[in-house]
């Protein structure tokens, strides 16, 4: 059994990666997500905006490869502005419970320079277990 390259319906193509790769052992590893839609278009310049949008592209994966949110076992986060992220926890929490409810799985955050895409002010990766019955 190989690995399978999990792609949301309707997303734009991912050129040179995939969005997800699910393991035959379950394991599904989710590339960066960050926060534009499935055009690849960014409908907001806000950190909470983006950010709510790339949780919600991540469950988005999970979704495809046929798992929930509680699924995730591992986030991992990369913000440019760590002072935007902790001045706004309040709203932060607000959109994290939007998306992924009350599931709150390992979780590491690192402050970057920079990402590849300029518009982008936050990146996601994350790990889940899918089981398949």
């Amino acid at each position: 059994m190989k690995p399978e390259t999990i792609h949301p319906d309707g997303w734009a193509p991912a050129l040179g990666y995939a969005n997800g790769m699910l393991m035959p052992d379950g394991t599904l590893h989710i590339g960066g997500q960050i926060g534009w839609n499935r055009d690849k278009v960014f409908e907001t310049h806000d950190f909470i905006g983006q950010m709510e949008q790339t949780l919600t592209n991540i469950a988005d994966v999970v979704r495809a490869a046929g798992g929930e949110v509680t699924d995730i076992g591992r986030l991992t986060w990369f913000v440019k502005d760590k002072g935007e992220y902790l001045s706004r926890q309040r709203e932060v929490g607000e959109a994290y419970r939007r998306v992924m409810g009350r599931h709150f799985p390992a979780m590491s955050m690192l402050v970057i320079k920079d990402l590849i895409e300029d518009e982008a002010l936050i990146e996601i990766e994350a790990t889940a277990y899918i089981r398949k019955v």
